[in-house]
């Protein structure tokens, strides 16, 4: 007789959401689930077995169920949420309007920024939409470049939850893929560090754009490391998860990938692109373009000490020449380390 599959949805066909479609499918156990809310770019993923603008050249097994009904892909016990977060409010109303059952449901958040208008996290948009327990929730987060995964590139990620019992179960989901997940129960110090880096990372792309090298780069990690670990101690997050696999872990990878989306977004205003015009040319979402203004808010309101984001903050938002951040930054009054 054969064993019934367990049935996993991932809802969000962007670069990650069908990257991870792409290597759990080849798991002979699951049957999968990829949900987009766009119907015309279902048929165009269904019709070339490929989704062609934001996973390129990887094709994507024809045991991956592709789908816009959303209560189809709800009809699944666990349940993988990949949109922007700037999207994810509107698409967890969704879900609340189906009125389905959640209690036993499992959401995993892959999603790495800052609510601007909430400056919530997503987990906690997820359990306030939902009404759900915070145990259902399991954060993966890590130096996981899309492209990379979906080559079968070994990858190594973490999964937190406030249930170690689910947090072990997304682990095991996951085994005999290329990517490996290691279990921390910090959730709050896992999401942030996803979306901090991500400011940093565009700190790195402008020193790209500027033509800078390494030093100035490592320099960029190394105090943005230390902005981001004073943030988190400001707003009570420990600062361990920042010396992690989700922490510099991330941070370097995306401080360095030419394929990381923040990185490129610098780099290009490094080159006297205006952020309206580059945003306007992308067909995937750079996270932290939202996530600086969400945490340059948070920065004022508790009064903490971060120069790098507020640099960015202004280029982005206040057309500040990237010439001038830096200048303001090297003469800022010396301290000690």
């Amino acid at each position: 007789m054969e064993k019934v599959k367990e049935k996993i949805s991932i809802l969000g066909a962007g670069s990650w959401g069908t990257t991870l479609a792409v290597i759990l499918a080849k798991k002979s156990n699951l049957q999968i689930a990829l949900w987009s809310p766009f119907e015309l770019e279902v048929k165009k993923i269904r019709d070339n077995q490929e989704n062609k603008d934001f996973l390129p050249s990887i094709r994507i097994p024809f045991n991956v169920d592709i789908t816009s009904n959303l209560e189809i892909a709800l009809s699944n016990q666990i349940i993988i949420i990949a949109v922007p977060v700037e999207h994810l409010r509107a698409v967890l109303k969704r879900i609340s309007d189906a009125r389905l059952k959640l209690k036993n449901k499992i959401f995993i958040s892959v999603m790495k920024g800052i609510e601007i208008k909430s400056l919530k996290r997503p987990s906690e948009i997820i359990k306030q939409e939902l009404n759900i327990s915070p145990k259902q929730i399991v954060v993966l987060s890590g130096p996981t470049i899309a492209k990379e995964v979906a080559k079968n590139i070994p990858t190594v990620a973490t999964v937190a939850s406030y249930s170690f019992a689910n947090a072990k179960k997304i682990q095991e989901l996951f085994k005999e893929t290329n990517l490996r997940l290691y279990i921390n129960k910090d959730v709050a110090g896992i999401e942030t560090a996803g979306a901090l880096k991500n400011v940093i990372a565009i700190a790195c792309g402008i020193s790209d754009g500027l033509g800078f090298g390494t030093n100035t780069k490592s320099a960029l990690i190394c105090r943005g490391l230390k902005e981001m670990m004073r943030f988190a101690k400001a707003l009570k997050v420990s600062e361990k998860a920042f010396l992690g696999i989700s922490g510099i872990g991330d941070l370097c990878t995306t401080c360095f990938s030419a394929l990381s989306r923040n990185r490129y977004v610098g780099e290009k205003i490094g080159k006297g692109a205006k952020i309206n015009s580059i945003l306007k040319n992308m067909k995937m979402v750079a996270e932290g373009v939202t996530t600086v203004k969400s945490v340059y808010n948070l920065s004022r309101r508790y009064k903490i000490d971060m120069p790098i984001t507020k640099e960015i903050y202004y280029m982005l938002y206040k057309n500040k020449a990237p010439v001038a951040a830096v200048k303001d930054l090297m003469n800022r009054p010396l301290k000690v380390e």
